[in-house]
């Protein structure tokens, strides 16, 4: 695009933003009489009025109306692109606040580790950890989100994506429980009631899958968002829960009252990665989060391969 001047999108974004010609200069530092020919350049360029006249003010055609949405992030990418990025990066001066995406589980399995780590190398920065209700990517694409961390799907296909651990499901029932008192069985699992995580609220799921293929099912009585809750519940109950392998290492630590057994049925492997935007890649101090968020995650419980207390 030979004649197009970028310059105009940061021109168009402060009209926009300000409504006025004289608000728009003061903003970029130019004379009314400069935005005032910017402004025709723009009508030029657009094919459009963009502003037009009502009493003493200005307003929006609906053209600039649509646009105004969609100019702000295109101006911060044009910028983001054109700007020198940094090289160094001073952990003990950083002052940032990092906001991640996870799952209830996440936060109680990592998020004090993690906080730790970073607060001993960078005390400046923040961890803001939001709830992740659905794999919406919207939140990296409009920069609410700094990382998001949980299992990929429905990710735009600009979205990085970086493998941390692999988890797995295992089953949890309180101390003393009948089940644990001998094998096993996948006919012994499903006799007994469960409880499931689930934030959509759905109650099957990849287990269901593999009793039914021994033509058998379980009885799901209590749904919950996450998997506090349904080890709480277990450990209060006869209900078998359902929790990933990583969570009862937390479990563990905190000694719960509840024993761990692996799944007497074949369930595939859960990956769990960590997501950005690509705005976000050559960021020094983005890198070093990443960076963290694998070495906090790389040592994982392991998945127990017998009935183990926690």
């Amino acid at each position: 695009m030979p004649d197009t001047d970028l310059n105009l999108l940061t021109a168009l974004d402060a009209l926009l933003s300000e409504g006025s010609v004289a608000g728009a200069a003061r903003r970029l530092g130019l004379s009314a009489s400069a935005m005032s020919r910017t402004l025709s350049r723009l009508r030029s360029a657009t094919g459009d009025p963009l502003l037009v006249r009502a009493g003493r003010g200005l307003v929006a055609t609906p053209h600039a109306a649509m646009l105004r949405e969609r100019v702000p992030q295109a101006a911060r990418e044009v910028r983001s692109l054109l700007r020198p990025a940094p090289t160094a990066l001073d952990l003990g001066g950083l002052q940032r606040c990092f906001t991640l995406r996870v799952g209830e589980g996440f936060v109680e399995a990592f998020a004090a580790r993690l906080a730790a780590a970073a607060t001993e190398a960078a005390p400046g920065i923040g961890l803001h950890f939001a709830a992740k209700p659905d794999k919406d990517v919207r939140p990296l694409r409009e920069g609410l989100v700094d990382l998001e961390i949980g299992v990929p799907g429905g990710t735009g296909p600009e979205v990085r994506v970086q493998a941390l651990f692999q988890d797995r499901f295992v089953g949890a029932v309180r101390e003393g429980h009948p089940l644990a008192a001998g094998g096993i069985t996948p006919e012994r699992y499903a006799a007994w009631g469960h409880v499931v995580a689930s934030r959509s609220g759905r109650p099957d799921g990849p287990v269901d899958a593999a009793l039914a293929a021994l033509g058998l099912a379980r009885r799901v009585v209590v749904v919950v968002p996450g998997f506090p809750a349904a080890l709480a519940i277990a450990a209060a109950s006869d209900l078998v829960a359902l929790v990933t392998a990583s969570y009862i290492a937390l479990a563990r630590a905190v000694r719960l009252p509840v024993l761990a057994f692996p799944l007497p049925v074949p369930t595939a492997p859960i990956t769990v990665s960590q997501m950005w935007h690509p705005r976000l890649d050559a960021d020094p101090a983005h890198r070093w989060l990443r960076g963290l968020v694998r070495e906090v995650c790389r040592v994982q419980g392991p998945v127990p391969d017998r009935t183990a207390a926690c």
